[in-house]
């Protein structure tokens, strides 16, 4: 039937409204369906706050033409100025969360419904009282850890004994990664490593120093290490990575312009450098032959935390109360990249790709729709570096980088899991092997 010249027009207009209404009909959809559900639980497993070096100080000047700058703390504790942002952090938390129903805006009513896990270091239980006295203040909840040099299973699973991984399998798994050749790594980060070593030279306004190594000359090597530390990686690449996490640290910290990286650093060429520190960690951590060793354990614990409080009921494993709202495990950025590596998940924000920052941290949120059911999100959120350099407070104005995450494994077009999804990716990602009980 043809139609008649007069009505084509009409139809034609009444097609176009429908095709440019139907993406809003389904953001509709998809608002109504979040407007409906409830924020349950929120699970946030971070890296602690900035920290001083972890390396000796002799064996970081040899790479640079004057000595590094000296640390106001012993090499890898926790500063004041990473106790201050950690600080600031809690407190933006407790607007996020306040805004999505799951705390109240103050008060320490809620603080009986939050559970804090630290790991053993002065870093990590100084990072969960600093989140603590910004998100609740006054309230004096505690941080749970384990004694002073205990090693947690549940962060150091190695260090704890827990499974043996096998350093012969590991070191194949990245082999198979890299081409076979750790100067594969070298060739194809060398305009990063050429940036980080003229740093460390001075940029060209210091004297030249004939008795510094240049990180180009580093051979490199990758073979099987132990059980504690599966591969044994040195050379340009793997020393460049611990080089360039230390200018990262004298950012973040906030050190005048001439002690950050002798005055040749911004935040442009740091971001530039830190790639190569990045993907040190994707190749020697984030591959999921390693990962599943290391991020096992708090995976399995984390899901039966998740699990506690979707059914209401204790469930062996768990970390803290049925009843709890949020639950903060406060760690290192091995973990962050072990469990992102064993889940498959990636994320990008502040112009850096799957970068775990000091501060940064997963964030597992867990709802509940009363027409669907319970339902799981993920996200990355960190400080950006120059809101760490400059001590800047977070507010709605100003708030930290967030990058929601898709799970390979389980997500949906919205980037939700239903929740047998996501504890089905979890179970998937673990190796029962490297689980244990927790005291």
């Amino acid at each position: 039937m043809t139609l008649p010249a007069r009505l084509r027009p009409i139809l034609f207009s009444l097609s176009a409204l429908l095709l440019c209404t139907a993406p809003f009909a389904q953001q509709s959809f998809a608002q109504a369906s979040v407007r409906d559900a409830k924020l349950q639980l929120v699970i946030v497993l971070t890296r602690h706050g900035v920290r001083s070096p972890l390396t000796a100080q002799a064996d970081l000047d040899k790479f640079s033409a004057t000595p590094w700058p000296k640390w106001e703390v012993a090499p890898g504790l926790l500063t004041a100025h990473g106790y201050q942002l950690m600080k600031l952090f809690g407190n933006w938390d407790r607007t996020k969360f306040a805004g999505e129903g799951l705390l109240a805006p103050s008060g320490c009513a809620d603080a009986g419904h939050v559970t804090i896990v630290a790991d053993t270091d002065q870093r990590t239980r100084e990072t969960g009282k600093a989140l603590s006295e910004g998100m609740f203040p006054d309230c004096n909840i505690e941080v749970h850890s384990r004694p002073d040099g205990v090693p947690d299973p549940l962060f150091s699973p190695r260090n704890a004994g827990v499974g043996h991984p096998d350093p012969t399998l590991a070191a194949a798994a990245i082999t198979g990664r890299i081409g076979g050749d750790p100067a594969n790594l070298t060739e194809t980060y060398r305009p990063q490593l050429a940036a980080l070593d003229r740093i460390l030279s001075g940029c060209g306004h210091l004297p030249p120093n004939p008795r510094r190594t240049s990180i180009l000359e580093t051979p490199a090597s990758l073979k099987p290490g132990t059980a504690d530390s599966p591969v044994a990686a040195s050379g340009q690449f793997f020393t460049a990575s611990t080089l360039a996490e230390n200018l990262l640290l004298e950012y973040t910290q906030g050190m005048s312009d001439a002690n950050t990286g002798w005055g040749c650093l911004d935040g442009a060429n740091l971001r530039f450098v830190m790639q190569a520190n990045i993907a040190a960690w994707n190749y020697q951590d984030r591959t999921p032959t390693i990962a599943r060793t290391y991020a096992s354990n708090l995976l399995d614990h984390i899901r039966r935390t998740m699990e506690q409080s979707v059914t209401g009921k204790v469930a062996p494993g768990a970390l803290g109360k049925p009843g709890d709202h949020l639950v903060i495990l406060v760690g290192h950025d091995t973990n962050i990249v072990t469990l992102a590596g064993a889940l498959g998940i990636d994320w990008i924000e502040d112009g850096r790709v799957d970068d775990s920052p000091p501060g940064g941290a997963l964030v597992f949120e867990l709802w509940r729709s009363p027409k669907s059911g319970p339902y799981v999100r993920v996200a990355f959120t960190a400080q950006t570096l120059e809101q760490m350099r400059n001590t800047e407070p977070l507010t709605p104005a100003n708030p930290p980088a967030e990058a929601p995450i898709f799970v390979p494994a389980c997500s949906r077009s919205d980037l939700s899991c239903t929740w047998d999804g996501f504890s089905a990716a979890l179970r998937q990602a673990t190796d029962p092997a490297y689980v244990t009980a927790l005291p």
